[in-house]
């Protein structure tokens, strides 16, 4: 039996997260970066589900690479809201925490999986 697969369970509630944040600044009449935020924040863990059904180690990685650049773009959107007085200290440091967390879970599966296939 397999175990809980924490980079799922991560990127699933840091998407929920995501959601309610876009939400409350839609409600604020912010429309633009909420919808790349809302893009990018959820992208990571479909990218994820996806990677899940790779057809091959080549493709899990690639899928996998392409969750990180939405963590990192997610990461770049949260730093433009918080230095643009729109999104709130805490907000921002507590979504930050988890992207920068989501963003080490990537790079080490990418990296130990291109280790596994040299």
């Amino acid at each position: 039996m397999k175990g809980p697969n924490i980079i799922k369970e991560k990127s699933l509630a840091f998407a929920i997260e995501i959601v309610n944040l876009c939400t409350d600044l839609q409600e604020k009449k912010e429309y633009i970066l909420s919808k790349q935020l809302m893009r990018s924040g959820t992208a990571i863990g479909a990218l994820i589900r996806e990677a899940e059904q790779a057809e091959s180690s080549k493709d899990f990685i690639h899928k996998l690479s392409i969750a990180l650049k939405e963590a990192n773009e997610t990461e770049y959107w949260l730093e433009l809201l918080i230095k643009t007085n729109r999104l709130s200290e805490d907000d921002f440091k507590l979504l930050d925490l988890k992207t920068k967390e989501l963003l080490k879970l990537l790079i080490s599966i990418i990296k130990t999986t291109k280790s596994r296939n040299l």
